[in-house]
C-alpha cells in the first residue's frame, strides 16, 4: 500500500471516492503482465467497483456530488455515431481500451506519486485506490437504495454474462443453452438465461467441483469434458437432440469456443464469444462452416450501453429479477489485497470483494 496524489477532475471527468471493489481475472492478467502489449507501470488496476462521487470538472451535469456510481469499462458519451446507434454498445472515444493508459482530455494521469511521478490508469477506471479519477462518461449513477457491494458486480462480470444472454444472445424462454467456463461470467450468463426462461443450462467445466455453484446458479446440467474421450459437442448434442439453441464461451481457450460452436444445432445455433484471449491464437474454424446456419458473435459489456441501460439492469437485480446472491464468496479488508489476488489465482474465490 502506498500513498499517492490524485488529482481534481477536470473538464468532463469525476473524482469517486471507492466504497467497495472487487477482483476480476482481467486485473489478475494485467497483475501478471500475461500481455507485453499492455504493459505500462506503475498502473493502478481494478475496473469493479461501486463508490460515491467526491468532486465533478467542468461541464459535468449529469452528476454530482454525493450520487451513487458504478465505474464502467465501456465508456458512453450518448452523441458519437456509435452511441446514437441502436445496434452496438461501443463508444467511438471511451469504448474500452486495454492499451490506454491515460487520461481523454489531455492524454495525461491524475494520479502521481508524492514525488510527482506519474502513475498509469487501466480500462478507464483504476479502482484499487481509495479515490480515482474517470471520464464522466465511464461513470453511471445507481439507486442510493441498493445493495452496494453486490452492485460493484455491474462494472464487468454480472453486466457482461448476463448482457451475453440477454442482449448478445438474445436467449428464448424455453432454449437450451451451454455454458463454457463456470467462472463468476460463466455463472452470471446462467442468471441470464434462467431469467429468460430457458429449459436446459449446460455447464461445461474441467472442475466438477463447480457443478453445486452452477445449480445454485440456475444450470440444469453439466458435461466435465475429461468425464470422456468423446468430444464435448458430441455429448451435447446428444443430450440436446441435435444441438443447443444457444452456446456461450466465457473461458478465453480457441480450442473450447470451438467445441462451443459446434455444439449448437444446425440451422439457428448462435455462439457468443465472452472469454478474454491473451495470446493471440486463430479461431480454427473454416467458412463452409457457417452455411449451416450457425452463427458466432462477440460481445463487450454484455451489449450494455453503460449510462443508459446499466440503470435499468441495477433496477433489475435490486428487483430480484437477477439474483446477486452467490457471487461474492470472500470480504477482505482492502490491505489485504494481495490475498485477494492469491485467492483468485488459486481458484479459491469466484469474486473477493475488497472494503476500501
Amino acid at each position: 500500500m502506498e500513498t499517492i496524489r490524485v488529482d481534481l477532475p477536470r473538464k468532463m471527468e469525476v473524482r469517486i471516492k471507492i466504497l467497495y471493489t472487487s477482483i476480476c481475472h482481467t486485473d489478475l492478467s494485467a497483475w501478471k503482465g500475461e500481455n507485453e502489449a499492455q504493459r505500462a507501470y506503475p498502473r493502478i488496476l481494478g475496473h469493479e467497483a461501486v463508490g460515491l462521487v467526491e468532486s465533478v470538472g467542468e461541464g459535468v451535469t449529469d452528476l454530482k456530488a454525493g450520487d451513487h456510481v458504478i465505474p464502467i469499462f465501456n465508456g458512453e458519451c450518448g452523441h458519437c455515431p456509435y452511441c446514437t446507434n441502436n445496434t452496438t454498445n461501443l463508444c467511438q472515444t471511451y469504448r474500452v481500451n486495454p492499451f490506454k493508459s491515460v487520461m481523454e482530455n489531455d492524454g495525461k494521469c491524475r494520479f502521481s506519486t508524492m514525488n510527482g511521478e506519474p502513475i498509469f490508469h487501466f480500462l478507464n477506471t483504476s479502482t484499487f485506490t481509495e479515490y480515482s479519477v474517470l471520464d464522466s462518461t465511464c461513470a453511471v449513477k445507481i439507486d442510493p437504495n441498493a445493495h452496494l457491494k453486490k452492485m460493484s458486480l455491474l462494472s464487468c462480470c454480472v453486466s457482461t454474462g448476463v448482457g451475453a444472454a440477454w442482449n448478445a444472445a438474445n436467449v428464448q424462454a424455453g432454449s437450451s443453452v451451454a455454458i463454457f467456463g463456470m467462472g463468476a461470467l460463466g455463472l452470471a450468463a446462467s442468471k441470464g438465461a434462467r431469467a429468460r426462461g430457458a429449459s436446459k443450462i449446460i455447464g461445461v467445466d474441467i472442475n466438477p467441483e463447480k457443478f453445486d455453484k452452477g445449480k445454485e446458479m440456475g444450470m440444469t446440467h453439466f458435461v466435465n469434458p475429461k468425464d470422456s474421450s468423446k468430444p464435448v459437442h458430441q455429448r451435447i448434442r446428444e443430450m440436446t437432440s441435435g444441438g443447443v439453441d444457444y452456446s456461450i464461451e466465457c473461458a478465453g481457450n480457441v480450442e473450447v469456443l470451438r467445441e462451443a460452436f459446434l455444439s449448437t444445432h444446425d440451422g439457428w445455433g448462435k455462439t457468443v464469444v465472452v472469454g478474454i484471449y491473451p495470446t493471440p491464437k486463430m479461431l480454427p474454424l473454416h467458412p463452409m462452416e457457417l452455411f449451416d446456419g450457425r452463427s458466432i458473435t462477440g460481445t463487450t459489456f454484455g451489449d450494455f450501453k453503460g449510462k443508459s441501460q446499466l440503470p435499468e439492469l441495477a433496477k433489475a437485480c435490486m428487483n430480484g429479477v437477477v439474483n446477486l446472491d452467490g457471487f461474492i464468496t470472500h470480504e477482505l479488508p482492502f490491505e489485504k489485497i494481495n490475498e485477494a489476488f492469491q485467492l483468485l489465482g488459486d481458484g479459491k474465490a469466484l469474486r473477493c470483494l475488497l472494503h476500501v
